[in-house]
């Protein structure tokens, strides 16, 4: 199982989901996507297209044909895009608080704007800003602990890496049309508390996909997979454990 981060975090945002799936006998690989965590920082404009086969480089080079592929938010739109690109190479997809539609040219606008002030300001002024949608106001307080690795992952994302991503994101494709060509087991998970990508986006992508499985988090927000891990690997596991093969094939 592939798991891609969001934006502005890194592979550790996944911890929870690699210590339980680890124990259980899955083979779990959580790489840095291009110019965030540990990965080379490339400045300028990263398309999905470039994240999603630097994702299939790294599958090649430790071996793996096909893959269980899963993605929160910006990873969830890349895990699409790999998708649209190299459906060959994924056995069932988690799109987890994430959309499907392309960018509005106001969107466009924003995610521009955004990453300009990032080069400008550095990532410590939009951390701030945004870490009561990422978590939510109520769980900052209940899960300190979780508040403070969300917001130090996003001050330490290198904000070239960050701005390259956005720049890319503003003009990824939409992926609505291609959700119903989708011939792969699919769970979509979502925050219900979530602003970024609230349920009904979730409920768009799970509508559209053939024999989607939809999962509504409880008390979370953009990031339920650390305000709610119980209950977010609770439903990845049940729906790993109803794949047609084992852990030991992925």
């Amino acid at each position: 199982m592939v798991l891609i981060h969001g934006h502005p975090f890194d592979r550790s945002m996944w911890r929870p989901q690699v210590e339980h799936f680890r124990e259980a006998g899955w083979r779990i690989v959580v790489p840095d996507l291009r110019g965030y965590g540990q990965s080379t920082v490339v400045p300028g404009t990263t398309a999905f297209e470039t994240f999603a086969r630097d994702i299939i480089g790294l599958l090649d080079h430790l071996g793996l044909d096909r893959v269980a592929l899963g993605g929160l938010s910006m990873g969830g739109q890349i895990v699409m895009e790999l998708y649209r690109l190299f459906p060959h190479r994924v056995r069932a997809l988690v799109l987890a608080d994430t959309f499907a539609a392309a960018e509005t040219e106001a969107g466009k606008t924003t995610r521009r704007a955004v990453a300009d002030r990032l080069l400008r300001d550095g990532m410590d002024p939009y951390a701030a800003e945004v870490l009561a949608k990422m978590v939510t106001p109520r769980n900052i307080q209940a899960l300190p602990a979780v508040a403070a690795h969300v917001l130090t992952m996003m001050r330490a994302t290198p904000p070239e890496g960050a701005a390259a991503a956005l720049r890319g994101r503003a003009e990824r494709p939409d992926y609505v049309e291609m959700l119903p060509r989708v011939m792969v087991p699919t769970l979509v998970v979502v925050g219900s508390e979530d602003e970024f990508t609230p349920v009904a986006d979730a409920q768009l992508i799970a509508d559209r996909i053939p024999n989607a499985t939809l999962a509504v988090i409880d008390g979370a927000g953009h990031m339920p997979n650390l305000e709610r891990p119980t209950q977010f690997n609770t439903a990845l596991a049940h729906f790993l454990d109803a794949l047609p093969t084992g852990p030991a094939t992925v």
